[in-house]
């Protein structure tokens, strides 16, 4: 691993290369009242585990409640791609999911927040 580097309170981390050496890194350190963005389900998955709050990069959360149906149906859709049924990857993000990221972001970064504080 390459030594870090820190500004204005931003965190550089450059991680061995090797699959999913970054996710695992990020996994590892998670923690409650930690916030991890990740388009990743089964990243998302293990920061839960954590207890870290998660959220996707279209503004959806992932919670225990919801991250069986996502592993799920990203297995389905993983299946369906390798039988040429389904095709492309994710949709644009539109206005809207911009929006509904910001906002619950913001709501993330409070309530983790007010978790460490406390």
């Amino acid at each position: 691993m390459s030594p870090r580097a820190t500004t204005c309170g931003v965190e550089l981390v450059v991680v061995d290369r090797g699959f999913d050496a970054a996710d695992d890194w990020i996994a590892e350190r998670a923690r409650g009242g930690d916030v991890v963005v990740t388009g990743d389900i089964p990243l998302a998955a293990r920061c839960l585990e954590s207890g870290a709050r998660v959220l996707g990069t279209d503004g959806r959360p992932f919670t225990e409640e919801s991250i069986g149906a996502a592993l799920g149906s990203r297995a389905l859709n993983a299946e369906l791609r390798e039988r040429g049924v389904l095709g492309g990857g994710p949709r644009a993000l539109s206005e809207k999911d911009r929006s509904k990221f910001s906002s619950r972001l913001d709501q993330f970064v409070q309530a983790g927040l007010r978790e460490h504080a406390s």
